[in-house]
């Protein structure tokens, strides 16, 4: 579960999970592209390609070969794991008539002696 947090601790790594949410199944190339036209992020390919093998090795990006491209899928079973082992609990229902909170009263500065 390590290898998760370290893998979502980098923002370019949770910006490629954004991409891989948003458009499954890509190159590379198709990653280099989106991130460059949708986040300004100029990360060689060597960077991106280095950050995919970080995301693999935390289970969090799976890939298969299709011909010589390798394209990148999301999983997010590792995600899961985090999600049931710390659970949050039930919201109580809310009132039906509850009173709207009341903003916060300002209060005087004190007079500086």
């Amino acid at each position: 579960m390590g290898d998760v947090f370290k893998a979502l601790a980098d923002s370019t790594r949770r910006t490629i999970l954004d991409e891989l949410a948003e458009h499954d199944g890509q190159s590379l190339f198709e990653i280099c592209s989106r991130l460059t036209m949708h986040h300004q992020n100029t990360s060689t390919r060597q960077a991106v390609s280095q950050h995919l093998a970080v995301l693999e090795e935390a289970g969090l990006v799976r890939s298969h070969r299709e011909g010589r491209t390798k394209i990148h899928h999301l999983d997010t079973s590792p995600l899961r794991s985090i999600v049931e082992r710390w659970p949050l609990p039930a919201d109580p229902p809310a009132p039906e008539h509850a009173p709207e909170p009341r903003p916060e009263e300002e209060q005087p500065c004190p007079a500086s002696p």
